[in-house]
């Protein structure tokens, strides 16, 4: 996989995992708490904050029609008419410059999940420096054409595609100008369960997409999933995340708290130092510690012409002496010296 640039920050495994804070609806429309979450992002050292760009208007029809409410016992928002969900979760445009702005005097790469085309026109007015699409518009061709054709680096959760609908995504990407793509694996469940995340598909993904960069976006509670994800390859990780689940919140329910985020942070990179490459044998750090393996000695006084048994050498720690392999090689055999206890054998003694 080619590496990507989001703006100063390489991406690829040859880097540590980029970590998002996703702050969706957790501002809980308030400009003043929206803020403190991007500055809790930025202590926990999370490398980007990530907002959406919508209003109820553009994402959905104002109407009580059956299809327009949330039916389902296992959802968060069961109940919830979607129009009034969303007016409960979008971010106020007009609070897009402050949030990026204080993001940005924090260290922090600050971007958007447009959810329209009018959404990537008034964010290419505030010069993102990258989009993320997220999984119920990864189908949105159109939508993906607009983003791409700006020629900025792209992020997209593949929740709910199949393997058809991916490729023509990438396809489609690539023809409209999109150079650098990140695909992440995603179950779009919330919060989405261990056993139904099945991150064993990024090296998959990586096997079939090998010019784009693969990630998580995990919905999942911990940072058990995420951390494994880096094991199998994943170089951009996406979460959640509030100040405290306890405040509430559209999506504070599976939202990580800041010392989650900073633990998640940590670990990741962790995990990806861990990766290592393929390699035998003792390693640099390693070579100091040979001298403790275990190696054939003289257990007691050993006199010249004695013969060697199991009572008079012994296989212990430290590693000077000959290796152990050589033990039954040498029991039976008559010595040609005497040999002190403690000394570490050698061929030589027979």
């Amino acid at each position: 996989m080619k590496n990507i640039l989001f703006e100063n920050i390489q991406i690829g495994l040859s880097s540590k995992p980029f970590i998002i804070a996703e702050m969706s609806g957790n501002h809980n429309q308030s400009l003043d708490r929206a803020l403190k979450i991007v500055e809790a992002a930025a202590a926990s050292g999370a490398h980007a904050l990530k907002i959406q760009t919508y209003t109820a208007d553009t994402m959905t029809l104002n109407l009580d029609n059956p299809g327009f409410q949330i039916n389902d016992d296992t959802s968060l928002w069961n109940g919830q008419n979607l129009y009034n969900l969303y007016q409960q979760a979008y971010t106020p445009w007009e609070w897009h410059k402050p949030i990026f702005d204080r993001a940005k005097e924090l260290g922090m790469i600050a971007f958007s999940t447009p959810f329209d085309e009018t959404a990537v026109d008034f964010l290419e007015e505030l010069e993102v420096p990258l989009y993320k699409i997220a999984s119920f518009e990864n189908t949105d061709l159109q939508l993906i054409k607009k983003v791409a054709a700006t020629g900025k680096p792209m992020i997209v959760s593949t929740g709910m595609a199949t393997l058809s609908e991916l490729d023509e995504l990438v396809r489609t990407a690539k023809e409209a100008g999109c150079k650098d793509l990140v695909l992440l694996k995603c179950t779009s469940t919330y919060p989405a369960t261990p056993e139904n995340t099945n991150i064993l598909t990024i090296p998959h993904m990586k096997q079939l997409f090998d010019d784009v960069q693969i990630g998580l976006s995990d919905h999942t509670l911990g940072i058990g999933v995420a951390v494994a994800s880096v094991a199998l390859g994943a170089t951009v990780i996406e979460k959640h995340f509030t100040l405290n689940r306890a405040d509430g919140g559209v999506d504070a329910a599976f939202s990580m708290e800041p010392a989650e985020m900073k633990s998640l942070v940590e670990e990741t990179e962790r995990a990806w130092l861990a990766m290592g490459k393929v390699t035998y044998g003792p390693t640099e750090k390693e070579k100091a510690s040979l001298k403790f393996r275990r190696s054939i000695y003289a257990a007691r006084d050993i006199e010249i012409g004695e013969i060697l048994t199991k009572e008079n050498i012994r296989i212990v720690r430290p590693g000077n002496g000959l290796k152990p392999k050589y033990y039954e090689q040498l029991l039976g055999k008559k010595v040609k010296c005497s040999i002190k206890k403690g000394e570490p054998f050698n061929f030589d003694f027979i």
